[in-house]
């Protein structure tokens, strides 16, 4: 593996130059504070650093995980045995056309929605309450307050790291469904545009207020996490069954079941993610054995973890 990465390095190295990093420290680009180093970490700032990327994955096989604000994922105390990539700050803008909007997929969701007030149009309230960038959102469908991304999107641009280029995907060939889409897997969210309507300042601001203020009132925030560990079920909610199951405040290790929202994880400083997989695994084999429901983790995992015993 150490070749592998070697040659991968050696590819990035002539169109990156110092952004380019090895044993590069995880844990503090997430939300949970927990996990070991990625073996390359890269932040492209265009479409030539894309294609080196492209080159280095094409030409050694080398694993690679797309990150965004890090508010999804849990890392593996081992770290990530490939590259672990995140947008720079050429993908951090915004454009108006009439009533749309375009993005780069580095812009965090909560800014977009602000953009969006800005220019006096609705639709991208809910946003405002999703620590995420818009790809991150994009590719998962995120949603909060009955609202969801594909309700608004119209395109995505996704840089193919097969191909080495970027194609603009119509929103309705996308694939969404809730809290998914069928964007192609080999694919990095570059941008996207949002359809919107024209709406009062004071409504658009009275519903991002009541967003921010619902998500203050009823979630951990002073305390890592990485937010929804488990989507939905059909018909019901997660949090709901976990804490009827009884769970809330169930402890292993460093981490806990949040006693504020059942369908959160929060950890201690020093925690492992080891300790979360296990907590996970826990919830999943209480809620199914309880009620023969099969929780779903909503987080992206990174990485290898221990052989977890359900």
């Amino acid at each position: 593996m150490d070749d592998v990465l070697g040659r991968a390095e050696a590819i990035l190295r002539p169109a990156m130059g110092p952004r380019v990093h090895t044993s590069f420290a995880m844990a503090p680009l997430t939300t949970f504070r927990i996990g070991g180093p990625a073996a390359i970490f890269v932040e492209p700032e265009s479409e030539d650093d894309l294609s080196a990327v492209s080159a280095a994955v094409r030409e050694t096989a080398v694993p690679l995980v797309v990150i965004g604000k890090g508010s999804n994922v849990l890392v593996s105390d081992r770290g990530f045995p490939g590259i672990v990539l995140r947008l720079g700050r050429a993908y951090r803008w915004a454009a108006r056309d009439g009533d749309a909007l375009s993005a780069g997929g580095a812009m965090p969701l909560p800014a977009l929605a602000g953009v969006a007030l800005r220019h006096g149009l609705s639709g991208m309230e809910f946003g405002v309450a999703i620590p995420a960038t818009l790809g991150g959102a994009v590719k998962m469908n995120a949603g909060a307050h009955t609202r969801s991304m594909s309700e608004v999107l119209t395109g995505v641009d996704v840089f193919l790291l097969g191909e080495g280029a970027t194609r603009t995907i119509a929103a309705t060939d996308a694939g969404f469904a809730y809290r998914r889409s069928a964007l192609p897997s080999g694919g990095i969210v570059i941008g996207a545009s949002v359809e919107l309507t024209p709406g009062g300042d004071q409504e658009i601001r009275e519903r991002m207020d009541q967003a921010r203020e619902w998500r203050r009132r009823t979630q951990p925030l002073a305390e890592p996490n990485c937010g929804s560990v488990f989507k939905n079920p059909p018909d019901g909610y997660a949090a709901r069954l976990i804490e009827e199951a009884g769970l809330k405040g169930l402890r292993v290790g460093g981490v806990q079941v949040s006693t504020k929202h059942a369908n959160f994880i929060v950890a201690d400083p020093g925690a492992d993610a080891d300790d979360v997989r296990t907590l996970i695994a826990r919830i999943q084999a209480e809620v199914q054995d309880r009620y023969g429901v099969e929780l779903e983790p909503e987080v992206q995992m990174i990485g290898g973890f221990a052989d977890v015993a359900r």
